[in-house]
């Protein structure tokens, strides 16, 4: 119910369905796919990777798609993803792991390895709509973690990023774009802005949570448009 009060609109599915049909990816990497909710999205022309330690799909996975059961830090370690993918960098990821931001940073850090300038990184759990859900520790049955801070890091760490929280059910998601596969800020800096920002307190957010946070309209055709922009003005 909170949610919908905070985005109305659109949920993140429909968001994500229309992003793949608008761009069209040729290669996709989606992180955390459980159920297969997000994973059963993609194009059947598209390659596409899916990671799991535990995934539980509905659907069995399709001959362009290939499920690896394993935790993210396991699969950036024993795969070359470039190489999975025939050669090609990814198009399009969905990072949407575990709930805590050391594991949000570091699928980030490894995903944008396997980008180039024009791909697009996206990112679930990133707009908290209460305390309880946000806080590192999972005390409730609905859950986003720490992710938020993500957004923050990025925002300070990475300004030749461009950064945009879509307003969607149930908390937001990230389209990160003007990617640079050989930066090395934030994998240098790791240990120092983890610490930096486990520091920093959710109420940090109060009353400019929009602001801090990039908010974008939950609207398709602006969204389309920035899609369209490849983060570029």
């Amino acid at each position: 119910m909170l949610a919908r009060l905070e985005f109305p609109g659109e949920d993140y599915l429909r968001v994500l369905a229309r992003i793949h049909q608008h761009l069209k990816p040729a290669t996709y990497l989606e992180i955390g796919i459980d159920q297969g909710l997000s994973f059963e999205i993609v194009r059947p022309e598209t390659l596409a990777l899916g990671v799991d330690p535990n995934p539980r799909l509905r659907k069995p996975a399709g001959p362009r798609q290939r499920v690896f059961t394993l935790t993210s830090d396991e699969f950036f370690e024993q795969c070359d993803v470039i190489s999975e993918l025939g050669g090609k960098t990814l198009d399009l990821a969905f990072i949407d792991g575990l709930h805590r931001i050391e594991f949000a940073l570091r699928d980030f850090i490894n995903v944008e390895k396997c980008c180039s300038a024009d791909s697009i990184i996206l990112i679930h759990d990133v707009y908290p709509i209460d305390t309880t859900s946000a806080a590192r520790e999972r005390t409730s049955w609905f859950w986003s973690g720490d992710v938020w801070r993500l957004i923050l890091i990025l925002k300070k760490y990475r300004p030749d990023l461009t950064v945009n929280v879509i307003g969607v059910r149930p908390t937001g998601l990230a389209i990160v774009q003007n990617l640079d596969p050989n930066s090395r800020v934030l994998a240098e800096r790791q240990r120092e802005i983890i610490d930096e920002f486990l520091a920093l307190d959710i109420s940090a957010l109060d009353r400019r949570k929009d602001e801090m946070l990039n908010r974008f309209p939950n609207d398709w055709p602006s969204i389309a448009r920035l899609i369209d922009t490849r983060g570029r003005s």
